[in-house]
């Protein structure tokens, strides 16, 4: 049974989606358009085995649904409005400190 998630609760998902970069090369993917596993694992340069946990975990987290279609599967997001999220997200302009080496 599906439960909808609102708050906090999402922003912890959407979190640990974005905690990878194969798993945000995948949502910034499939904000553009609908695709599928084989489509996604050449798109991405990445093997179909790591492609399918990607996608799984962001199956897990809610925010992909994959749409049956014969023999085959497409995943797209599971709200246009996580599409509209990732388009702000990526625009949105950092002041980093460069003495500081947590991240790359």
């Amino acid at each position: 049974m599906l439960q909808t998630l609102t708050s906090t609760s999402v922003l912890e998902r959407v979190g640990t989606a974005l905690s990878d970069p194969t798993r945000v090369r995948i949502l910034v993917a499939l904000r553009d358009a609908p695709a599928y596993p084989t489509e996604l694992a050449g798109l991405l340069g990445v093997s179909r085995q790591s492609l399918s946990n990607h996608l799984s975990c962001l199956r897990g987290c809610g925010l992909v649904i994959s749409v049956p279609e014969g023999r085959r599967s497409r995943y797209e997001l599971v709200d246009p409005k996580l599409g509209h999220a990732l388009t702000d997200l990526l625009g949105i302009v950092l002041a980093v400190d460069p003495t500081h080496h947590d991240h790359p």
